[in-house]
């Protein structure tokens, strides 16, 4: 069986496939500090509580952008599982070209992203992925990483507007019911929400114009679901996009050892 770890910012998956099927998955809030112990000790649990063990794994993936917890996850699976983690970004082959002017500047769920979607979507793309931040990547139809575009997330963007403006509530996001707001917390969600709309609308409407070639756009990420129904621009939402891309890069990768 394989554990897949993605970590990003604000969450930390921890997703199990046993060979055929992806037949677990949990998250965590991700703290930096957190050591392979806590990690072990959490883990195990759930683990138990699905009727699986720690020893019950052949291989590890872990894809982060929090550089600092890398060397915990990667201890984790060392101690834990008994077995060398596949860490993107360390010599790992992706099996796609890079083509940004520094390719090591890629996270590493932007290149996870650009493989999961390129295996299952033909064409040049434009992947979502909605997050603590938001980024627009462009796929070629070969799968090469050309670029991007990055905002910050929807949550980010409220939690900015509470912490900015001293007689604006913290409120959750979601989808109002109109756009003219009746009230403080209604006349927030809809400017963050339909401004976030725009924003999604207006970069994928200049990305394809810049491109000059028919795209497909896709979606992914913790908040994607929440744009569901409410833009045509759109065209795919696939929440296994992440953890698909790291199945195939695990795979190309035990394949080539």
């Amino acid at each position: 069986m394989l554990l897949a770890i993605e970590q990003g910012n604000t969450n930390t998956l921890f997703a199990v496939h046993d060979g055929t099927e992806w037949i677990a998955q949990w998250r965590a809030a991700t703290h930096s500090n957190r050591t392979a112990d806590e990690y072990a000790v959490w883990l195990s649990q759930l683990l138990a509580m699905g009727g699986l063990a720690m020893g019950a794994f052949s291989g590890c993936i872990i894809s982060s952008v929090v550089p600092q917890s890398v060397f915990n996850l990667r201890n984790l699976a060392r101690r834990y599982l008994h077995v060398e983690p596949l860490v993107i970004g360390e010599n790992v082959e992706l099996g796609i070209p890079v083509r940004i002017e520094k390719p090591s500047e890629a996270g590493a769920d932007r290149l996870v992203n650009a493989i999961g979607a390129h295996i299952v979507y033909p064409g040049d793309l434009i992947v979502i992925d909605s997050g603590t931040a938001t980024t627009f990547d462009v796929v070629a139809a070969d799968g090469g990483l050309e670029g991007c575009a990055i905002a910050p997330g929807i949550n980010l963007s409220m939690e900015a507007l509470h912490q900015a403006a001293a007689k604006l509530p913290r409120v959750a996001i979601q989808k109002p019911q109109r756009i003219i707001g009746k009230d403080t917390v209604g006349a927030m969600q809809s400017g963050v929400f339909w401004g976030y709309i725009g924003l999604i609308e207006g970069l994928i409407t200049r990305i394809k114009s810049e491109w000059d070639r028919p795209m497909t756009v896709i979606g992914t990420g913790g908040v994607a679901s929440l744009f569901h129904g409410a833009t045509m621009a759109i065209d795919h939402f696939d929440s296994d996009l992440t953890i698909r891309g790291m199945l195939e890069i695990w795979r190309r990768n035990s394949t080539k050892a």
